[in-house]
């Protein structure tokens, strides 16, 4: 099953995370299908990027987002 989740990028104590589709069997940081966002929690207020078409398609074709990304498509009103 494919999951729409974070992945961390960023130096040590600088964490940035992408919002990456992935099988939900792979690693953390493995091999990911597709990016469709971004999410920086150093920023005031923390940034979050969507790629709404995309996150819609991938929502469409049975993606399930976990629970942190949930709450960023709840606010930016996908779901």
């Amino acid at each position: 099953m494919l999951r729409i989740r974070l992945t961390r990028m960023g130096k040590r104590k600088q964490p940035i995370y992408r919002i990456v589709v992935i099988d939900q069997r792979r690693a953390r940081n493995s091999r990911y299908v597709e990016v469709v966002g971004h999410y920086n929690p150093r920023r005031q207020p923390a940034a979050v990027d969507l790629k709404a078409e995309r996150v819609r398609y991938w929502l469409s074709k049975g993606a399930q987002p976990t629970d942190t990304v949930r709450s960023f498509l709840r606010k930016e009103k996908l779901i």
